[in-house]
């Protein structure tokens, strides 16, 4: 067991590299990017046009992409009085809208709205949204200042493109926008009503990404990393200590309640940095928040059960056993559970995956291999108690049968 230790930090640190990896091509480009984006879309993910989108969007040589909402990303480039805007989000089925408003309500705002249709076909109109009625958003009305270049939709992977550009003569600024999304197809280009919405403030002027922009990466990362090691890495080690490492009592309660404090505190950590990124990026994730949210509810209780734990000889403590080791048990797995959602809300590389997938498989392999020999040890001891409550009796020498002196 000793020689896996150094192993399992190898895919310990495998993980801070990748991270450190993703983050410095997330923050400074790549140089296996496509010439579609330029450094300064340093904070969305790296696409080819070329592949997916028509003329003129698949030659812009140079764009500024921001993550505005969910896992949504907003690309845009002027040059001379033509503003270029590109706007990216999850896509099964339905559309998907970007509204530019004048106060960020909905009411009297102009919108792209984008979907596919179920024959495959790819449509994109302008809407007006004159009021908040069915019959009040106005298909192919609006006051954007759309130019001669047709607009185009196009779906890559899980995603979907909205692409098209605006003529004005003074540059945006800050713009209100509005973002939306239904799950039902548009029916003779009637929109269904929105699953979900919200509205920004939109910095069109800015050069680069803005220091907002950044730590909310930064503070997305931060998240993300602080969970693999309080969730996946502390925790677990303080769980597999307190079953198969009693034997070496009171050392092994030490250990268990220090990690377990650490651990926690990690924890704590990631839940209110995720807390923040959902009031900042409006980030609707609400299985991962929904789970993160329980499984600090349960180390919770499992702090406390710490402090209430009973005297060995009291009748509940075998109650206060299976409470405390199933609780515990629970929150891992749905601790797990989570940081794979969570990896995929955020899109992480396939070395992330693969670096995480190593540090579960050690973890459960080396909770095999204990059980497997604490089991060995239990039989053992059982036979050793048979035997000494059943020892071999001697035959007794049989008296009667033995010859009378003559």
């Amino acid at each position: 067991m000793a020689k896996l230790i150094p192993f399992f930090f190898v895919c310990v640190l495998n993980i801070v590299s990748n991270f450190k990896i993703i983050a410095l091509a997330d923050d400074n480009g790549s140089s296996g990017i496509a010439s579609s984006e330029s450094s300064s879309s340093s904070s969305c993910k790296n696409t080819n046009y070329q592949t997916f989108l028509p003329p003129p969007f698949q030659n812009i040589s140079s764009t500024i992409c921001k993550p505005v909402w969910n896992t949504y990303e907003l690309r845009y480039t002027r040059i001379g009085d033509t503003t270029t805007i590109i706007l990216s989000a999850p896509y099964t089925l339905g559309w998907v809208g970007i509204g530019f408003s004048k106060d960020g309500m909905m009411v009297g705002s102009s919108a792209m709205v984008g979907w596919i249709n179920k024959h495959g076909h790819a449509n994109i109109k302008q809407y007006y949204l004159r009021g908040k009625k069915h019959s009040e958003v106005i298909a192919d009305k609006g006051e954007l200042p759309l130019n001669n270049v047709p607009a185009a939709v196009a779906t890559n992977g899980a995603e979907i493109y909205l692409a098209f550009q605006l003529q004005t003569t003074t540059p945006f600024g800050k713009q209100p926008i509005l973002l939306a999304f239904g799950t039902k197809l548009p029916q003779n280009h009637h929109l269904s009503k929105h699953e979900d919405k919200t509205a920004i403030i939109f910095d069109f002027s800015s050069g680069s990404t803005g220091p907002s922009s950044n730590g909310l990466i930064k503070m997305r990362k931060s998240h993300g990393i602080i969970g693999i090691i309080g969730w996946g890495l502390i925790l677990p080690v303080g769980a597999i200590i307190a079953r198969y490492f009693r034997h070496k009592d009171p050392l092994w309660f030490h250990l268990h309640s220090v990690i377990q404090l650490v651990g926690f505190a990690f924890g704590l950590g990631t839940v209110l940095l995720g807390l923040q990124l959902y009031s900042k990026m409006h980030a609707h994730i609400p299985a991962h928040r929904g789970i993160g949210i329980f499984v600090l509810v349960l180390s919770i209780l499992q702090i406390l059960a710490l402090f209430l734990r009973p005297n060995k000889d009291s009748k509940i403590r075998k109650m206060w056993n299976l409470y405390h080791s199933w609780f515990g048990r629970m929150a891992l797995i749905f601790a797990a559970m989570n940081i794979v959602l969570g990896m995929q809300a955020a899109r992480a590389g396939n070395d992330w995956k693969i670096s995480y997938g190593f540090l579960v498989s050690f973890v459960i392999v080396a909770v095999i291999i204990l059980e497997v020999l604490a089991y060995l040890k239990r039989s053992e001891n059982r036979s050793l108690h048979n035997f000494h409550m059943d020892p071999a009796t001697e035959v007794p020498f049989p008296s009667n049968n033995l010859p009378k002196a003559g």
